[in-house]
């Protein structure tokens, strides 16, 4: 059978193929010499698992082709989303990758990187051309996994994955009468459902020390940017749409929490020490409530929702001031 003669842009061809969402790894080997050689890659993929195979592919352009194909072990790491500086030191080249870098023994004198989603020691099988590659397939000596959520590649970007849950997700029972456009797609209900559930949890915690969530606000700000105005504090709290007045302030000064300096004209707010000492056993709280939320959400779902927020954030922001940012 002829083979047609397609005509097509490969830039856009590498555009289509990357919308394949894949993991990320690091594939290590050791030379000849005895020198550590690792690459990043994401062509690994599974084989079969009676023997138990894996595959991946390298460039005929790579510099470290001849150490692969020269040598018989190699390593597959499957990188969890905490090593995405580590998939893009091993993806450059001219540098030493391996500087400084906590190494396992292994079954054999590949490198073996610590703190992975899955590890994978592997013997070569054999190995083949495919076009402009060499595809490697290797026997599983040893592997081990751990809970760390997986680094992921789509359309050129880093990602992360999270589940989808089996069944629709639905939170009402029944669904709203065809003539209400109020439902619980809605975003605005979700933020403020989950905020307001998320708080609640914080504010049993906090009643225990007679204190709310404004003073944990004001405590957290303070925590963070000391010897404020007043007016410096409610930049900080605007967007709850709530306002600091002199009085929360005096209550927490009542409280030996906060300490007030300067002329009437010119107050400004300290955090003592008790009052430092509170704000970080409310921080501890906090992020009690957080960790409960993690362990059901689980770690990945957690860790996609924190970045979903912080878009959403700098999306929707009406130029509030950076807490963060050096005075």
């Amino acid at each position: 059978m002829a083979t047609p003669n397609v005509s097509f842009d490969p830039q856009a061809f590498r555009a289509a193929l990357g919308t394949f969402t894949t993991g990320v790894t690091i594939i290590t080997t050791q030379s000849e010499d005895g020198s550590p050689v690792g690459i990043t890659a994401n062509s690994f993929n599974s084989v079969s698992l009676n023997p138990p195979l894996v595959l991946w592919s390298l460039s005929k352009q790579a510099r470290s082709l001849p150490v692969f194909t020269s040598g018989k072990h190699w390593n597959v790491h499957v990188l969890s989303t905490e090593q995405e500086t580590l998939s893009g030191r091993f993806a450059t080249q001219g540098e030493d990758k391996f500087s400084e870098i906590q190494l396992d023994n292994g079954v054999s004198e590949a490198p073996l990187l610590q703190d992975c989603t899955a590890r994978f020691q592997c013997r070569t099988a054999f190995q083949y051309e495919g076009g402009d590659h060499v595809i490697f397939v290797g026997e599983v000596l040893a592997f081990d996994h751990s809970d760390r959520a997986p680094l992921a590649f789509q359309s050129g970007q880093y990602a992360l994955a999270t589940r989808k849950p089996r069944s629709e997700l639905r939170l009402a029972t029944t669904p709203p009468p065809p003539e209400c456009s109020y439902t619980e797609d809605l975003l605005g209900y979700l933020l403020g459902r989950g905020h307001y559930q998320v708080l609640n949890a914080l504010r049993q915690m906090l009643s225990h020390q007679q204190l709310d969530e404004m003073a944990f606000f004001i405590l957290s700000i303070l925590c963070i940017r000391d010897n404020l105005s007043l007016e410096e504090i409610n930049t900080f709290v605007a967007y709850t749409g709530r306002e600091v007045t002199l009085a929360s302030m005096r209550f927490l000064e009542h409280q030996r929490l906060v300490a007030i300096e300067g002329t009437t004209d010119a107050l400004r707010f300290v955090l003592t020490a008790q009052g430092r000492e509170v704000s970080l056993h409310q921080l501890a709280l906090a992020k009690a409530v957080e960790e409960d939320l993690s362990v059901k959400l689980g770690a990945a779902d957690a860790q996609a929702l924190k970045v979903l927020l912080k878009r959403l954030i700098v999306v929707s922001d009406p130029g509030l001031p950076d807490l963060w940012a050096p005075r």
